[in-house]
């Protein structure tokens, strides 16, 4: 990437002048016509050097010649701005419009990485949560596939617990025997409240759990078998709206054993209280977490034990779970007592923690029962962009509509730091006019239309002028996946293609593109690069790129 060049130079100028050591940036200015690229390196080497940092940034104004850049100017108190040559511009922007993997890097390469993400619980509905969940773990997946990084996909489900025995003693009660997914649902509502209102059932609740875990009731485990395999299989199709496909499921029914082992071989690390078997973190400046209870069935955080028990097999170099920022202090408590059960694993464990989704009635809740959850957005959305193609000439409508959905929820989750809460706006999340998923489609719909039309047009020579903004826009969709992979945060390629669709719409507004039946070369070489970098970008943002709208 000319980034990596410019870097070299610098550091290399920097060693001729005795400051070798500098920790220095090479960045993208936030405005373009301040240049290309940018450094920081004048200011970061002038107390080493001991000189005014403006004076260190002539030393290496002087020293810096690089392939590519047209000019180098010392700005404000010393940084460095670099100007690209049209000629290595234009030679992006071909590489750009003929290399489907243009943009592509090795930061992670020879790594294996797994991402688990989604993580929804057979008996409970596909919450917002998961669709966070979702949206983020998935495109890290692909930024770090994009970097070059193996990637195992993970899915880890709590097929066991209080909230299956809550679901199944209302259907047990009600002898629903064959239960529908809207059964399942309502019964576990029905359970939650039960089992926080009144005793007797609590107790019921409790022991019923317990005859899960031992499989010991026949009638039982036959609804339960029933129950588990109806929502797994529902999960399954929302995973391929949201064109996701996983490479382990991993299931709590699974890990619990192993959980269970290692907690009762660690007596060192985990002690008995009350009853209860316990990691005690105070010790360490956090909180205690209970990993077996009273009546020895193990925990979330046994069963989490176990997990990473099963894991280790995969033999990675990072594993990294996904969920919401409200189990932070869980995961510090959980990731400390696997070290020290597992010194290998230390450095190794990566908790990427994303905010919560409201509405105007704030934060949501599965167990309250009048929510909306993940799948009643998607579908309501679905049913929205539909709407709004009424009229419109569009083949394979259906599908269509469930693209621009998912795009709608996606981009927005997406579009910012992912530890930072969402207020979701449907009507915005929809809208081809302004910062949504939806109108980083439709400026690849509008490129894919100009191609169509280009077909056959007579293709012409045209005079060297100097690169617009939009191919200069071009030469940075590299440096945004790489910093969007190497920091985890998926935002980057957002905020990048919301510019460059801005750019590309700006530009077309301002341009004749086919005129009498004659298109420039330059022209249909920058629509076919555009066009292919919106359509990555949106692909690692989990996010299709549909060729009409």
């Amino acid at each position: 990437m000319i980034k990596e060049i410019i870097e070299q130079a610098v550091k290399a100028a920097l060693n001729e002048l005795g400051a070798g050591d500098a920790a220095f940036v090479v960045s993208r200015p936030q405005e373009m016509a301040h240049g290309d690229f940018a450094t920081n390196a004048a200011l970061s080497a002038s107390k080493a050097l001991k000189k005014n940092p403006r004076e260190v940034a002539e030393l290496l104004q002087e020293k810096l010649s690089i392939d590519g850049v047209e000019k180098v100017e010392v700005a404000g108190a010393g940084y460095l701005n670099f100007f690209l040559s049209s000629d290595i511009i234009a030679k992006e922007v071909s590489n750009a419009a003929n290399d489907t993997s243009y943009g592509s890097n090795t930061s992670y390469g020879g790594k294996k990485i797994m991402v688990e993400y989604t993580d929804p619980n057979p008996f409970k509905e596909f919450h917002i949560g998961h669709l966070m969940s979702n949206a983020i773990g998935e495109s890290i997946a692909r930024l770090l596939e994009h970097s070059g990084a193996e990637v195992v996909r993970a899915n880890y489900q709590g097929d066991v617990g209080p909230h299956v025995a809550k679901a199944l003693f209302v259907l047990l009660e009600k002898n629903i025997d064959d239960p529908t997914l809207k059964d399942i649902s309502s019964a576990y509502v029905e359970g939650a409240k039960r089992y926080e209102e009144n005793a007797d059932d609590k107790a019921a609740i409790d022991t019923l759990n317990k005859a899960i875990y031992e499989k010991s009731d026949e009638r039982v485990n036959v609804l339960y078998q029933k129950g588990r395999e109806l929502t797994l299989a529902h999960f399954e199709e929302l995973y391929k709206i949201l064109d996701t496909k996983f490479d382990r499921y991993y299931f709590e029914s699974e890990t619990a054993p192993a959980g269970v082992a290692t907690v009762k071989a660690h007596p060192e690390v985990f002690t008995l209280s009350e009853g209860a078997t316990v990691f005690k973190g105070e010790s360490y400046g956090l909180h205690t977490r209970v990993f077996l209870n009273s009546m020895g069935l193990p925990t979330y955080e046994a069963k989490d034990l176990g997990l990473i028990v099963e894991k280790q097999k995969e033999k990675c170099d990072e594993y990294i779970y996904i969920t919401a920022n409200e189990q932070s202090d869980y995961f510090k408590v959980m990731f400390l007592a696997s070290k020290i059960v597992f010194p290998d694993i230390e450095g190794k464990l990566v908790h990427r923690s994303h905010g919560m989704m409201r509405f105007a009635q704030g934060k949501m809740s599965s167990r309250l029962g009048n929510v909306v959850t993940g799948e009643s957005l998607l579908m309501s959305l679905r049913d929205a962009a539909k709407e709004k193609m009424v009229g419109r000439e569009v083949a394979e409508a259906d599908a269509i509509a469930e693209q621009v959905a998912v795009a709608g929820i996606k981009y927005t989750v997406l579009k910012q730091n992912t530890g930072k809460d969402i207020i979701f706006d449907p009507e915005k999340s929809l809208s081809i006019e302004g910062d949504s998923g939806p109108y980083i489609q439709y400026a690849h719909v509008r490129a894919v239309s100009l191609l169509k039309k280009a077909e056959g047009a007579v293709v012409e020579k045209a005079a060297a002028t100097a690169s617009s903004l939009l191919e200069r826009l071009l030469v940075h969709y590299s440096d945004a996946v790489a910093r969007a992979a190497q920091e985890l945060e998926p935002h980057h390629v957002t905020t990048y293609l919301t510019e460059l669709a801005s750019a590309f719409n700006s530009w077309y507004a301002g341009e004749r593109v086919i005129v009498d039946g004659k298109i420039e070369e330059d022209k249909l070489v920058l629509i076919k690069a555009v066009k292919n970098i919106l359509g990555s970008g949106l692909s690692v943002l989990g996010i299709k790129a549909p060729e009409e709208m």
